[in-house]
């Protein structure tokens, strides 16, 4: 068993992860639909994130007094620079971890799934050696494994 400093610290960092976890969700949002030419409206937001307007609109609320989306009336919500920097190191995140689980083999609905929940939790340590495993040439070194194992 882990000391207790070190294991309150991974609770800790765990806490502050899950606090984060809807924040990066609805910029990561937010930023796709706009991306897309689409205005990111509370309608829109719920019908993508499976919750209702209502709740939609109270972590716009939440995000407008963070800084990081303003809302125009009539209109959608906008990133401002903050929220913009931080869809984009979520989405940054996000793509290193897919690109890790399909080096391993996972299926494509599994790691449609699992890319979602663990891009918040992943720490930076973890992160870059996944990103230094692909950089090496970790799908090549995987496939004969998966070949083998009939994945």
């Amino acid at each position: 068993m882990p000391d207790a400093q070190a294991q309150s610290e991974s609770f800790r960092a765990n806490r502050v992860a899950r606090s984060n976890v809807l924040v990066e969700d609805y910029v990561e949002l937010i930023s796709d639909l706009l991306a897309e030419g689409q205005e990111a409206r509370q309608v829109d937001i719920a019908a993508r994130l499976g919750v209702s307007q209502p709740t939609v609109a109270k972590m716009l609320a939440r995000l407008v007094s963070e800084g990081l989306v303003t809302q125009k009336p009539y209109r959608g919500a906008f990133l401002t620079e903050a929220g913009q920097r931080l869809a984009d190191d979520t989405r940054a995140r996000h793509r290193i971890v897919e690109a890790f689980l399909r080096a391993l083999g996972i299926s494509e609905e599994s790691v449609l799934i699992d890319a979602e929940g663990m891009e918040h939790y992943v720490g930076e340590e973890t992160l870059a050696s996944f990103q230094r495993a692909l950089d090496g040439g970790l799908a090549d070194f995987m496939a004969p494994l998966r070949r083998a194992s009939g994945g």
